[in-house]
C-alpha cells in the first residue's frame, strides 16, 4: 500500500494526445462497432497511466482528468485488466498521497476537516477496490468467496493480473484502515491479505518490493500478528527495492518500529527514507517525493508518537 508508482506524463502534449484520441474515436464510432472504439480507447488510457511523472503537484492536477476519463471508459469495459489496474492504482495513490496524508497533517489544527478528508479518502479507496475487484471477478468468478476459504480452492493469478491484485488489496487495506468503526469492513482484512498473497505467489518480486511491503503491513496490522514474519516481509521489501525506494523504510518505521516502541530504529529508518537519492528519470521519483514528505512529517511528530 505504500508504493505509489508515478503514473502521469509531465508534458501536457501527452494529455492532448489522449483528448485528441477521444474525439477521433468518437468520430470513428459512426462507422465502427462501439466495442472496438471502447477497446482502443481503453488500451490508450492504460498505456498513458503507466507513464512516469516526476512533478508531484502536476501529477495531482492532472490526475482528476485522467481518472474521470479512464473510469468512464472502464465502466464500458470492466474486464480490461490493464485499464482497471491503472484506475485502481490512480485512485489509491491519490487517496493516500493527497487526501489521507493531508488529514493526518491537519488533525492537530482542525479535527473536523481532518475527519472529512478521511471520509473522502475512504470513498476513494473503496472506489479503487471495487473497480479492481470487478475486473478480477470477471476473470475469476467467485474470487471474493474463494478468498474467505481454504488456500487450496483459491485460483492462480496470471502474471498480467498481479498489479491489479496488488492495487485491489492495497485499496482494500486503506479503506479498512479508515473504517475501523465498521466491524463488517474490518472483517475483510484477511481477505485483502489473502489476495496480496495470491499475487505474491505469482510474482514475489512485483513492484521491486511493493508487494512484499504490503504483505508486511497486513501481517503487522492483523490481530494476533506474527511480528517476526512481518519483520521478515519488511526487510525483504527493503532488499527488493535495492535502496531506490523510500516507501519500504517508511512502512517499516510505521508498521514495526513504532508499535515496538523503538524510537532509535524509527528515526534511523526515516533517515534512510530521506536519504534515498532523487532522480528525475527513476520510476520511483513521484513515490519517493510522497514518502519523503511523510518521513519528514513523522520525524517532526516523533516526540508525540513515543
Amino acid at each position: 500500500m505504500r508504493r505509489f508508482v508515478a503514473r502521469y506524463e509531465g508534458k501536457m502534449i501527452s494529455w492532448w494526445r489522449v483528448v485528441l484520441s477521444v474525439f477521433v474515436l468518437a468520430i470513428c464510432a459512426a462507422c465502427s462497432p462501439r466495442q472496438l472504439v471502447i477497446d482502443q480507447l481503453a488500451d490508450s488510457l492504460a498505456v498513458q497511466g503507466r507513464v512516469a511523472e516526476e512533478d508531484l503537484e502536476l501529477a495531482r492536477e492532472a490526475s482528476a482528468f485522467y481518472l474521470k476519463l479512464s473510469e468512464s471508459v472502464l465502466r464500458g469495459k470492466p474486464g480490461h485488466v490493464a485499464l482497471a489496474e491503472s484506475v485502481a492504482g490512480g485512485f489509491t495513490q491519490y487517496a493516500y498521497a493527497f487526501v489521507a496524508f493531508e488529514a493526518d497533517r491537519l488533525e492537530e489544527r482542525d479535527i473536523r476537516e481532518a475527519e472529512r478528508l478521511r471520509r473522502r479518502a475512504a470513498r476513494l479507496y473503496r472506489r479503487a477496490q471495487q473497480h479492481a475487484m470487478a475486473a478480477l471477478e470477471e476473470a475469476h468468478p467467485g474470487l471474493r468467496k474463494a478468498l474467505a476459504g481454504s488456500p487450496a480452492v483459491m485460483p492462480k493469478l496470471a502474471a498480467e493480473e498481479v498489479g491489479l491484485a496488488y492495487w485491489a488489496a492495497a485499496a482494500w487495506g486503506g479503506w479498512i484502515s479508515l473504517g475501523k468503526d465498521n466491524p463488517d469492513l474490518v472483517a475483510d482484512l484477511p481477505l485483502a491479505a489473502n489476495l496480496a498473497r495470491l499475487a505474491w505467489q505469482t510474482d514475489p518480486a512485483w513492484g521491486q518490493g511493493s508487494l512484499s511491503g504490503l504483505l508486511a503491513t497486513f501481517e503487522a496490522a492483523r490481530s494476533g500478528s506474527n511480528r517476526r514474519q512481518a519483520l521478515a516481509w519488511f526487510d525483504l521489501a527493503i532488499a527488493q527495492s535495492a535502496g531506490r525506494s523510500a516507501g519500504p523504510f517508511v512502512a517499516k518505521a510505521e508498521g514495526h518500529a513504532l508499535p515496538a516502541g523503538d524510537r532509535a530504529l524509527f528515526t534511523a529508518l526515516l533517515g534512510e527514507a530521506l536519504a534515498v537519492p532523487e532522480s528525475t528519470d527513476d520510476p520511483f521519483a513521484l513515490q519517493n517525493q510522497v514518502m519523503r514528505r511523510r518521513a519528514a512529517w513523522l520525524l517532526e511528530k516523533s516526540g508525540d508518537l513515543f
